[in-house]
């Protein structure tokens, strides 16, 4: 898009707008920058922010959203009747942060103007990858057709975080101003421990956190074994921590039953015990944490705690830990073995096909990934002596 099209709206001054992000908690969480730079241009402005009921604890306490609307992420016919009878023109515009359709319905909506994210297309060039192309653009073309403006995902070489922001670049009177200062997430506002936490936490410790949303984002269970008992040997307490969901619980105890029952007494077991807001402070507290690429390693980088990752088939480009204070586009390559960027520290296991972003070895949720199961303790143990050297 040339530079004198998207000037044309850099005197606009909507008075209210909804942010629509209908996707997990860490989708809800990378929308922040977008927030914040959206109050540098209006901050007059009244914003307000639709997502999954359930999914929306990382804009807990937000400074810049004055109302949060909640919906089910399969809402029935009364459920769409009530919404859109609520939304139906009330904003001046609506930024669609998801490429689905049902985010570019409620945009459609909601507001008479309108800037929404669009599905990436495959890149292979085989007649499989061209006719998926050839779908997405014609899914593609009606949302075009909605909006003042469209950015293109690319699961490669574009990070989710300048996905979003570059939803504003039509309202710049110089496009590049937006990546010309620093960014930065926001994380939720802190919410007090529970006594029995406060009571169990010695310093320093480390938070551990092992289960993904996906088993093919797993580390092996003698891995988490090895590189806890390592933590406790050097002096620290270890936090183990993990959502309400079964697997997720199930997980850290299949790791606790592994550890001799020294190495197990200075182990907590956070499974289902915090909220999104609690874990914010759990994890400001902590001298590091180590988690699998999931949506608590983006909120610790998010609280400027030091954060490793373990990242198998995602491309870091896109969705790695934004490192708070960053300027530029892009804070991180494809592939290294290990690269650190600010508080983040991604390492990623060998491979040719690293990263695949694909659904694992076999392409589907319960695969294994190979290069998880490749990239040993020694790695993990190495990248915790040269955070812990540099904080």
């Amino acid at each position: 898009m040339a530079c004198s099209k998207m000037n044309a709206y850099s005197d606009l001054k909507p008075k209210k707008l909804l942010f629509i992000a209908t996707r997990q908690i860490g989708d809800v969480l990378v929308t922040t920058p977008l927030i914040s730079k959206a109050r540098e241009l209006w901050p007059d402005a009244e914003f307000h922010f639709l997502g999954y009921r359930g999914k929306l604890d990382m804009l807990y306490g937000n400074p810049d959203i004055s109302e949060i609307i909640e919906t089910s992420d399969r809402p029935g016919f009364g459920e769409y009747l009530s919404l859109f009878n609520r939304l139906f023109q009330r904003y001046d515009l609506a930024i669609v942060t998801q490429p689905s359709d049902r985010a570019y319905v409620y945009g459609l909506v909601a507001a008479l103007r309108r800037v929404g994210v669009l599905g990436g297309h495959p890149q292979g060039k085989d007649a499989k990858d061209q006719s998926k192309r050839s779908k997405s653009e014609k899914q593609n073309a009606w949302k075009k057709l909605i909006c003042m403006h469209t950015v293109d995902v690319d699961y490669f070489n574009q990070h989710v975080i300048a996905e979003k922001l570059r939803l504003l670049e039509i309202f710049f009177r110089n496009p590049s101003e937006l990546f010309s200062k620093p960014t930065s997430v926001t994380p939720p506002e802190g919410e007090a421990l529970t006594p029995g936490i406060i009571n169990a936490l010695v310093q320093p410790y480390v938070v551990v956190h092992p289960g993904p949303l996906t088993a093919y984002k797993r580390w092996p269970l003698a891995y988490w074994q090895h590189l806890i008992a390592w933590l406790v040997s050097k002096g620290f307490q270890v936090v183990l921590s993990a959502s309400p969901a079964k697997q997720d619980m199930q997980l850290n105890h299949d790791i606790l039953s592994l550890l001799t029952d020294e190495t197990a007494a200075k182990v907590i077991n956070t499974a289902g015990k915090l909220s999104i807001p609690q874990a914010g402070t759990l994890l400001r507290g902590a001298a590091l944490y180590i988690g699998v690429d999931t949506s608590i390693t983006h909120l610790a980088a998010a609280c400027n705690t030091p954060t490793i990752t373990l990242f198998g088939a995602t491309p870091p480009t896109n969705f790695g830990p934004w490192p708070n204070g960053f300027i530029g586009e892009q804070p991180y390559q494809l592939h290294a073995r290990t690269q650190t960027v600010g508080n983040v520290t991604i390492l990623q296991g060998p491979g040719e096909c690293v990263p695949c972003r694909k659904a694992g070895c076999l392409d589907h949720a319960d695969s294994y990934s190979e290069c998880l199961d490749l990239l040993k303790p020694a790695q993990v143990i190495a990248a915790i002596e040269q955070t812990i050297k540099m904080t």
